[in-house]
């Protein structure tokens, strides 16, 4: 028996999908324990390519069994089409399960969410306005839809029409967003429709309906029985609510005490945490990035590496390898080893910078971990460390002894930076191009 939980080590978009598809091929189950569909994984196999928002990556395995956890917020109409995609694809589906705890994202959060962004104005956090913030308010402020309220249509239809009252009072009182010549008006009138939201809700729950089980009861049977348990985490840890760059961070929490939360188990029972950081620095939103490349190099590495978002198709902002935040990752979340994805991207650079630290221009202190501060993040500048790249494609490499030394030095030297061993690394998207080590 084995429980490995998959956490990202930067900002998110690391790579975690590609990770877990890889892992999956040993794994009896696999559990997506927090998030919604505000971010994806991009999933290239045999099957073609794939981009998941709520379904995990062990989907593709048909011996597999994937359970959608208590931690995930679920819009269920999104799930359905997700769902239908992979039908029309050929990828059997029976195997996935939905925990009976999830909570719903309702359109009165997308509504909200885009409400919110819009009232920050210059200040904004960059959301994808998918609703998952306001939906992880409401189920801490206790007024949350679940699973197992969709399956009771008098139960749903009796809470939809409570949080509808307030959030009509929120949106026309505190937003002053429901007049007929605000730019949201249709937007606020699908998303405060009673009768079409229960009747769009309560039809995507009945399709959803037999996948629905007890999901604490699934895990723990799996435990019992010894299985294989993969536990898959979305976005990474500078996006933690408590540990990462807040405020510019999600409405949970990725690292390895969220994995635990949200798939139902006990924290000792995790055996090992797997860290996935990319070969470079990516991430999707606003706030304080010290490694952001804005001239061409940063434009390149987009380019080279496809980086844009999976649910939203933004670019993302790129940048060199940071080894303070995933040092600062590596620390908190503890990881066995690090996965590093995209290997082949740094492919065609002559000199490879890395982050090494950061120096405050304001007093001339040197940073070596993250500020709690989001101020002081924003005016931190990058130390650089320069190292040769390799100019040479890597894309066919099978092994470690197959990359070119440069390649292999970068690895080591990323390695040593993180205080932890680098297990595997990716130079490309299919299956084939992981290379353990």
């Amino acid at each position: 028996m084995s429980v490995i939980a998959v956490v990202g080590a930067q900002w998110g978009d690391e790579g975690k999908g590609r990770v877990v598809d890889y892992l999956a091929a040993e794994a009896d189950l696999v559990v997506r324990y927090q998030g919604g569909n505000n971010a994806g994984h991009t999933v290239v196999n045999r099957h073609g390519e794939f981009k998941l928002h709520l379904i995990p990556s062990g989907i593709f395995y048909p011996a597999t069994r994937n359970l959608l956890g208590n931690g995930v917020v679920i819009n269920p109409p999104a799930l359905v089409t997700e769902l239908d995609q992979l039908d029309a694809a050929g990828i059997a589906t029976d195997n996935l399960f939905i925990s009976d705890r999830a909570h719903l994202v309702m359109p009165y959060h997308v509504l909200l969410d885009q409400l919110e962004e819009r009232e920050r104005g210059s200040a904004k956090l960059g959301t994808t306005s998918r609703g998952i913030g306001p939906a992880y308010v409401d189920k801490v402020a206790r007024r949350g839809i679940r699973i197992v309220d969709l399956l009771e249509a008098d139960a749903f239809r009796s809470r939809l029409a409570t949080n509808l009252r307030r959030v009509e009072r929120m949106v026309t009182g505190y937003f002053g967003a429901g007049g007929t010549d605000d730019e949201l008006h249709d937007a606020v009138v699908a998303s405060t429709d009673e009768r079409a939201i229960a009747d769009a809700y309560l039809a995507a729950g009945e399709r959803l309906r037999p996948r629905v089980v007890d999901g604490q009861r699934l895990v723990d049977e799996a435990l019992e029985a010894g299985e294989r348990i993969l536990l898959e985490g979305q976005l990474g840890t500078m996006r933690d609510l408590d540990w990462g760059v807040y405020p510019y961070v999600t409405s949970s929490s990725p690292i390895p005490g969220g994995a635990s939360l949200g798939a139902g188990l006990p924290a000792v029972r995790i055996d090992r945490v797997m860290g996935v950081a990319k070969a470079y620095t990516t991430a999707v939103g606003t706030g304080p990035l010290p490694a952001e490349l804005d001239g061409a190099d940063g434009e390149r590495l987009r380019e080279r590496g496809a980086e844009y978002g999976t649910s939203t198709g933004r670019p993302r902002r790129c940048g060199w390898y940071d080894a303070v935040a995933v040092h600062f990752s590596v620390r908190l979340a503890g990881y066995s080893s690090l996965a590093l994805t995209k290997l082949d991207v740094l492919d065609a650079f002559e000199m490879i910078p890395i982050c090494t630290a950061y120096r405050d221009p304001r007093t001339g202190r040197e940073w070596r971990t993250i500020p709690a501060s989001d101020d002081v993040y924003a005016r931190l500048e990058p130390v650089w460390e320069e190292l040769a790249g390799w100019q040479t494609d890597t894309t066919g490499c099978r092994s470690w002894e197959a990359l070119p030394a440069p390649a292999r030095a970068y690895v080591e030297r990323l390695e040593a930076l993180a205080g932890v061993p680098i297990s595997h690394v990716s130079v490309g998207p299919e299956r084939s191009q992981m290379i353990v080590r």
